[in-house]
């Protein structure tokens, strides 16, 4: 199979029909044997009926549909797992993303050999209270990634070769940062597309300020987990070693000046009156505490057992 088209959507009944029109027509003209995975993200509305009579009438159309709304994440991972297209295509649904631009961004994977292609929605039909957020999650995430040449790491419309979407885990709200999750994975070739933009049709956007807040932690938490995941003692072992010794010197000086002080009949009041003294014993306990939680998690990395799973590119 040449293309799998995967959609998540949340009550987007109205723009289903039109989609999957423009879909199939794109599919057609190019002689592509394809599938479109519909992800009902929980969906309150109709869009569950819709994809059942849309099913009847092409066969190429697969449904889930979850028992609530989870979230993009997690719709984009189930799309995932059952993709079995040498190209992976991933579209909002309400028509914002336009499918006459999937052969192009066939072209860049299956010819240019691009791992994964992003769209950039270079001219965009959005209130300025989405796109400015937009833009400074954008120079950060450019930022942290390493990923120079992305503007716009959020953009739904994105291609991939289908060994990419078998290789990472889409969890919490990571799809903001699928490009990132390729990298780390060892997917380096990625690429950026322009990309039509088009007004909504159908239905409200679904984005909220929180959003924009929540993508940073998870951006932290990427970075951390792709720095550290695999050697968490490099981390908490490190910074309770160096907390750990210099509690410890500290005690070591406040001791020997009060030593030094009974020995040559100098008045100086008692070790536990100093403040220094209980700064010296919290840092000694903190460093442990952070030294054993390395330590912790360095075995409960050691034991997973998929901790090398994507680790194999090619086998012969």
């Amino acid at each position: 199979m040449d293309i799998s088209v995967i959609i998540p959507l949340y009550n987007e009944a109205e723009s289903l029909p039109e989609l999957s029109a423009w879909i199939e027509r794109v599919m057609t003209a190019n002689g592509y044997t394809y599938e479109i995975i519909f992800v009902n993200d929980g969906s309150t509305d109709n869009s569950w009926d819709i994809i059942e009579g849309l099913r009847i009438d092409n066969p190429n159309i697969h449904g889930i549909k979850f028992r609530r709304n989870y979230g993009k994440s997690p719709a984009l991972y189930c799309g995932f797992e059952r993709a079995k297209g040498d190209v992976v295509i991933t579209m909002d649904a309400d028509l914002q993303d336009s499918p006459d631009e999937i052969p192009i961004l066939y072209k860049m994977i299956t010819e240019e050999g691009y791992d994964l292609v992003s769209g950039y929605k270079q001219k965009r039909y959005d209130p300025l209270t989405k796109t400015i957020p937009t833009k400074l999650f954008n120079a950060t995430a450019r930022k942290v990634s390493g990923i120079k040449n992305l503007h716009d790491f959020n953009c739904g419309l994105k291609a991939y070769r289908n060994e990419v979407v078998k290789s990472i885990e889409v969890y919490g709200d990571m799809h903001r940062y699928i490009p990132y999750l390729a990298k780390n994975a060892g997917f380096s070739k990625i690429g950026e597309l322009v990309v039509h933009h088009q007004a909504r049709k159908y239905g409200k956007s679904k984005f909220g300020i929180s959003r924009f807040f929540h993508g940073y932690l998870d951006l932290m938490s990427l970075w951390f987990l792709s720095t550290f995941g695999y050697r968490p003692m490099h981390i908490f072992g490190l910074w309770g070693t160096a907390m750990f010794f210099i509690g410890l010197i500290s005690a070591i000086i406040l001791g020997a000046s009060k030593l030094y002080a009974l020995a040559n009949g100098i008045p100086l009041r008692l070790v536990t009156d100093s403040p220094y003294f209980y700064i010296s014993l919290t840092m000694m306990i903190l460093g442990t505490q952070l030294f054993l939680t390395g330590f912790l998690a360095e075995l409960i990395s050691r034991t997973s057992q998929e901790r090398n799973k994507y680790n194999i590119a090619k086998e012969i």
